[in-house]
């Protein structure tokens, strides 16, 4: 099995929790290490890896892959350079903090002939892969409206200053946001257009931490909303068709697992309580049921496998750099839209 060599261009949060552990752990793959700007910390969990000094040291490195998960307003300078140094790349969302910028590296990595994909690894939790079942087999009818939520109960501010600072990256519409939209997009295409509400509800926040999206479709409407001031939760996906409806918790088990040092497995990796099992309520062969739904098994695992395809055996990446310009047009036509008070077309 060709091994694919993958370096980290950070080693804080998410490269210790969200792409060591499956770089770890998959076959296909060779963690070389990370560049660690002041923190070693790399080698106390992975002892054989770098830590590399720079970002031009680890590209001199006999890197095949690197994993773009620095600050959200470096992704595209860094994940540029990368491209250049005739790297394959892994971005975090938000891919990048303009369209023209997304659009830009989508051109450098065809022009290279190079695999680029952008990590929203929540395409594979275990709530939206059941969700993306129901829609899918069609149970609901014609679907009428969707309404997805990625809420929490977090007064207080970030201790990271790059997330409190005014910065081109900072801001919940680019930090939970991109989840809700791609997760749209995913499962229903680009919308026709869109109407956003943004607020600052935080006592001294300087970044946006409320949003209420409308994505317009022909005949669909679609509302994603997250918010720091969530104490009892919603339903994380909630969703009306003609013949009935389909509501189901946020449950996905992955990342609490991971901050608690949990390694992956194929087996029993991503299961979810049946507490939290999804309601359906419809009608299936002129009779109607209303029951609970048994949870899908979430695996952030099958991502890494589909970069390992694209890279290995040329096929396209799981998440395209085409779909992270679609969440990039969403999320700039929500900025104009708030800002201008009207429904901005895509």
């Amino acid at each position: 099995m060709q091994k694919i060599k993958t370096a980290l261009l950070s080693y804080g949060m998410s490269g210790k929790v969200f792409h060591a552990p499956f770089l770890d752990i998959h076959p296909g793959f060779e963690l070389l290490g990370s560049w660690e700007r002041s923190k070693k910390l790399i080698q106390e969990d992975y002892p054989t890896v770098k830590s590399y000094p720079s970002i031009d040291d680890l590209l001199a490195d006999d890197v095949d892959l690197v994993i773009v998960n620095t600050p959200v307003g470096t992704h595209f300078e860094y994940a540029k350079k990368v491209l250049l140094a005739g790297k394959h790349a892994v971005v975090e969302k938000a891919f990048t903090t303009t369209v023209a910028e997304a659009e830009e590296l989508a051109a450098i990595a065809k022009e290279k002939g190079l695999k680029l994909a952008v990590f929203q690894n929540r395409r594979w939790d275990s709530d939206f892969k059941t969700v993306q079942k129901i829609i899918k087999e069609g149970t609901l009818g014609d679907l009428v409206e969707a309404e997805f939520h990625f809420d929490r109960y977090n007064p207080l501010l970030s201790a990271k200053a790059h997330k409190e600072t005014v910065n081109d990256g900072a801001g919940i519409l680019k930090d939970l946001g991109p989840h809700l939209i791609d997760q749209a997009v995913c499962l229903f295409g680009s919308p026709k257009s869109v109407f956003g509400d943004i607020r600052y509800t935080r006592e001294n926040s300087l970044v946006d931490d409320w949003i209420d999206l409308l994505l317009i479709y022909d005949n669909l409407r679609v509302r994603l909303k997250a918010s720091f001031f969530v104490r009892e939760a919603n339903p994380g996906y909630t969703i009306h068709g003609k013949k009935g409806s389909f509501l189901k918790p946020r449950g996905d088990v992955q990342e609490d697992e991971l901050k608690l040092g949990k390694k992956p497995n194929l087996e029993s990796w991503g299961t979810e309580s049946e507490t939290l099992q999804g309601l359906l309520h419809t009608e299936i062969d002129g009779k109607e049921i209303r029951e609970k739904i048994p949870t899908l098994q979430g695996n952030y695992f099958s991502f890494f496998d589909g970069v390992y395809d694209s890279i290995a055996n040329n096929k396209t990446e799981p998440v395209t750099a085409q779909d992270g310009v679609k969440v990039m047009q969403i999320i700039e036509a929500a900025i104009a839209s708030h800002t201008q008070q009207k429904v901005i077309n895509l």
